[in-house]
């Protein structure tokens, strides 16, 4: 079997990242964002710096064996993320962490499925990390006229999140900021998010919502999904990726009162326990619908424990079962 093209650009931003890496004594992931802006711009951008006229050539000629035109927008995503994954296990920061592909994709499926045929859409991830997951959904609703946000507080990723989009041509408009302050963004059509899990370390900012801790640090992921309800339209979509814990503990009552007034449960697919390392780092897919005055709620909502992404034929008859769903429930 020959190369593939997702195989073929991997290997030139490695080589291209791993060269920068080495010259400017900088962190991998650092110089994959270098390489994605040199392919995007078609020439390497850090001349001045490098001072290395051969090292330059060398790169140039890296860039020069592919072509980014012959590649599709999902092809140019699994080749950047593959270089991002590989930069990822080499840093140490535990919020460096990426949606798993089988998920981006099955969601981009699912928003597939939730948009119908709205030709005009405006999609906000609050926590937009790498773009990994934003990009692989636009990737599936192509034919639309699509308007897009992401909020990020990490100076790395939102470079990587902002060449991404570059690479694969999308119109995705990016904040540098704490997705739980005030946002920029008239509220949106949808909103995709792989949670944040954790504690929001700003209790004067948590006081704001009505999900915030009364003694202590507030759930970050709660704080997320009240966030996103207020940025989303009356009857607007919102896909979260979430922990399968998210409605334990003593907190979750809030919880479960707040989405029961201001949203509604449409569904909820539970991924495989296969796909996690342990049982507690397992995760769901949670759907709600904004609730508003002309809004017509599904009858029944999708309830599924999904089977092994790589179980072909278990996945085609979940698909057929969905399918199925989404045809009897008018969402739009």
């Amino acid at each position: 079997m020959g190369i593939t093209k997702v195989e073929q650009l991997f290997t030139v931003i490695n080589q291209s990242a791993t060269l920068l890496q080495e010259e400017l004594q900088t962190s991998y992931l650092e110089a994959v964002g270098f390489t994605g802006d040199n392919l995007f711009e078609g020439q390497v951008m850090q001349e001045d710096i490098l001072h290395n006229e051969v090292l330059c050539k060398r790169i140039e000629k890296e860039y020069s064996s592919i072509n980014l035109n012959d590649l599709s927008k999902e092809e140019i995503r699994k080749g950047f993320q593959l270089a991002v994954l590989k930069g990822m296990k080499e840093a140490t920061q535990a919020h460096h962490h990426m949606t798993p592909d089988a998920v981006s994709l099955f969601i981009g499926y699912l928003v597939n499925k939730l948009v119908g045929k709205k030709d005009n859409l405006t999609i906000l991830d609050p926590a937009i990390g790498t773009g990994n997951l934003l990009t692989a959904v636009m990737n599936h609703i192509p034919n639309k006229e699509v308007q897009a946000f992401g909020v990020e507080v990490d100076d790395i990723l939102v470079k990587l999140a902002f060449i991404q989009a570059n690479l694969q041509e999308h119109h995705i408009e990016l904040f540098k900021k704490d997705a739980l302050q005030d946002l920029f963004v008239d509220p949106v059509d949808l909103v995709v998010c792989d949670l944040p899990v954790g504690y929001y370390p700003n209790d004067i900012g948590a006081k704001k919502f009505g999900l915030h801790s009364e003694e202590g640090h507030s759930f970050a992921h709660y704080l997320f999904i009240e966030q996103s309800v207020y940025y989303t339209k009356p009857g607007g979509k919102l896909v979260f990726l979430i922990p399968n814990s998210l409605f334990e503990g003593e907190q979750a009552a809030k919880l479960h009162e707040f989405i029961k007034k201001h949203a509604a449960i449409i569904g909820m697919l539970q991924l495989p326990l296969t796909m996690f390392k342990k049982e507690q780092h397992a995760k769901s897919i949670l759907i709600l619908q904004k609730q508003g005055p002309e809004v017509k709620l599904p009858k029944q909502a999708l309830l599924a424990e999904l089977p092994s992404f790589s179980n072909m034929k278990a996945m085609e008859g979940m698909v057929q079962r969905i399918d199925q769903w989404f045809a009897t429930e008018d969402l739009n």
